[in-house]
């Protein structure tokens, strides 16, 4: 059983450096639960193959390192619900979309699993999330602008033009470039941008204005009720449920994607360590801006800044309790007058930061801190 269990973590990890030679580095992988496991096969897909004998509704934990030296670096990467005597699970993807990461289909824990006093709205939740792929990156403003230019000219129309780089509300300082993350953009005109992304990539759009999808969404702000088509294959926004899956990255019950401190260089954000005492950060009076994409090392799945830089739009309404309408690929409250932001920006502090805190705010607001990033079906 041991020889056989180190040599799939062999194989896993010499097939993930052949195929993901833009990572490169390894990924081994192992199966950690409350009985011995049986690997029977890896398949060119990345789904797993294996044998136990259990039937009850306990779970196995896939884990994830990078490299097989110490010992000790083993991270929990999926949660695997068991079924039956024998289960199946895609773990990773060796050709995920230029640009986007492979976040598997499993169970999580959602919400304040550490019960900070301050959050009052993230009550703990089992959930299970299907498999998608997720932006590496937040929306940059060279992506934006490449969208945005196409969507003007095929029938769309965006109240806000984005900024980039900027230090401030009124934009009048901090970094300018094309790879800064796109800010000041509302919740209205990301969705309307993900439909165009989705016509210019040869995608089938996800949002529309009917309920039987008949109507793109492609003009219109607060008198518009928008639709999303979880059956087809365009961008679009995250749920809530699906951010935080990906923030996580498996690592369930940590403050953050790395775990339970932060501090300079895991993320931009504004260190106040006398108010928090997770905050290990130092502050100084040097202005605050936006750092430019991918600056600090990524989570588990390869995601960067899913703490720190740019809020992210989400597709929920905001809503109590937690995980809602299901426990099963949830999409949130069915009205309300806010929408989710997750993750925390470049001009707040490490409380935001944390995987657990909820945001919202109007759909038609924007920011300089207010940007977003896109999922797919996968």
């Amino acid at each position: 059983m041991r020889t056989k269990f180190l040599f799939f973590i062999l194989c896993l990890a010499l097939l993930a450096g052949e195929h993901q030679a833009a990572a490169q580095k390894s990924q081994f992988f192992r199966i950690a639960g409350p009985t011995a496991t049986t690997i029977i096969t890896l398949n060119p897909d990345g789904t797993l193959v294996w044998t136990n004998a259990q039937t009850s509704s306990k779970s196995y934990t896939v884990q994830s390192a990078t490299s097989l030296l110490g010992g000790s670096n083993w991270a929990d990467y999926v949660q695997l619900a068991i079924s039956n005597h024998l289960n199946t699970n895609q773990i990773i993807s060796f050709h995920p979309p230029a640009g986007m990461a492979y976040v598997p289909a499993g169970v999580f824990l959602m919400g304040d699993y550490l019960a900070d006093p301050d959050i009052t709205d993230a009550n703990p939740v089992t959930v299970y999330v299907s498999a998608f792929v997720m932006d590496v990156n937040l929306v940059n403003y060279r992506l934006w602008t490449n969208v945005w230019a196409y969507g003007t000219n095929h029938g769309y129309h965006f109240v806000n033009a984005g900024l980039t780089g900027t230090g401030g509300e009124s934009g009048s300082s901090g970094g300018t470039g094309t790879n800064f993350p796109v800010g000041k953009v509302d919740w209205f005109d990301c969705v309307k941008w993900c439909n165009a992304r989705s016509q210019q990539a040869g995608l089938t759009p996800v949002y529309y204005t009917d309920p039987v999808f008949a109507h793109m969404f492609t003009n219109g702000e607060t008198s518009i009720t928008v639709y999303q088509n979880l059956t087809v294959n365009g961008y679009r926004l995250p749920t809530e449920a699906e951010w935080e899956k990906a923030a996580r990255a498996g690592r369930n019950g940590l403050r953050f994607p790395w775990g339970n401190t932060i501090q300079n260089g895991q993320a931009q954000y504004v260190p106040n360590p006398s108010v928090y005492s997770f905050d290990l950060g130092t502050y100084n009076d040097t202005p605050i801006i936006p750092a430019t994409v991918g600056s600090f090392p990524a989570n588990g799945y390869g995601l960067y800044d899913m703490a720190g830089n740019m809020f992210e739009w989400c597709w929920d309404w905001y809503g109590t309790p937690y995980g809602m309408p299901t426990t099963t690929d949830p999409t949130g409250a069915t009205s309300g007058s806010s929408r989710i932001l997750r993750g925390g920006g470049w001009g707040s502090g490490p409380n935001v930061a944390r995987c657990a805190n909820r945001y919202s705010h109007a759909p038609t607001v924007t920011h300089a801190c207010y940007g977003f990033r896109c999922v797919r079906a996968f």
